[in-house]
């Protein structure tokens, strides 16, 4: 198989250096997603340094809005305020340099449990209000399908459809990420009836029980299958891996195809 469009994802590097980035394309990728958590933020003190790798090699860049402590439903007033004003501050400061951020769209807290309904469109509201926000800086907001865990929105292809069609932006779209398709078992659903709101995709691989981010080819997912079905799919396909080795064996695998 061909690859193109290939992207590598930040998810598991904690450390401080970015110099690991130059060796992307040597390996095969096109592509650098920036996981917005811990060291690998984006900040005015890096941007130099990221903007010299964007410009000395080529990769596309996207980034990830953090996830870790973030829950767009939330019904705390106080503490959405200030994952809203994080999540914004990401956004301005990506401007320029990415052009597709990816978002989750939160989940039931011990409280929120008790009033879904009031947690679900507080979600909407505050992926609606993040579209509008990211639109002044040429953004679009890629909203991720969820792995079956409980008390999280977006596991279901029915569910993602109905929360990007409440939100009702031009520039609201989805991440469909196959690994957590496959740990609800609906990989062939999501990819038969979201295709057409999909503008970034997350591969990694598992056996169906949970969400264990394997090399592409470890896990019970069947690759060829699911990209022939991407034939006509023209955007990024980031793997989300704990190391350049793991990445390495995701761009042999699919050569391989």
């Amino acid at each position: 198989m061909r690859i193109r469009n290939l992207s590598f994802s930040t998810r598991a590097i904690v450390g401080p250096s970015f110099e690991w980035a130059y060796e992307l394309e040597d390996i095969g990728y096109s592509g650098w997603e920036m996981v917005q958590e811990g060291s690998q933020c984006l900040t005015p003190e890096n941007m130099g340094h990221v903007r010299d790798i964007l410009e000395t090699t080529g990769l596309q860049l996207s980034i990830h809005l953090p996830f870790s402590d973030m829950n767009l439903a939330s019904l705390n007033p106080g503490i959405l305020a200030e994952i809203m004003r994080q999540m914004k501050n990401h956004l301005k400061l990506a401007s320029g340099i990415a052009e597709i951020a990816v978002l989750h769209p939160g989940y039931l807290s011990p409280y929120g449990a008790r009033l879904p309904d009031n947690c679900l469109q507080t979600s909407i509201r505050c992926i609606r209000e993040l579209c509008d926000f990211a639109a002044d800086q040429d953004m679009v907001i890629a909203v991720e399908n969820m792995p079956h865990l409980p008390q999280i929105f977006g596991r279901q292809p029915d569910e993602m459809l109905d929360i990007l069609g409440q939100v009702d932006r031009k520039n609201a779209g989805m991440t469909l990420d196959l690994g957590h398709a496959n740990t609800m078992g609906l990989v062939d659903e999501f990819l038969g009836r979201c295709l057409d709101r999909v503008v970034h995709i997350h591969i990694h691989d598992n056996h169906g029980g949970h969400d264990e981010h394997l090399p592409l080819g470890e896990g019970s997912i069947d690759w060829k299958t699911v990209m022939g079905k991407l034939s006509g799919y023209k955007g990024m396909m980031v793997t989300e891996m704990s190391s350049l080795e793991e990445g390495a064996k995701c761009v042999e695998f699919l050569r391989s195809l």
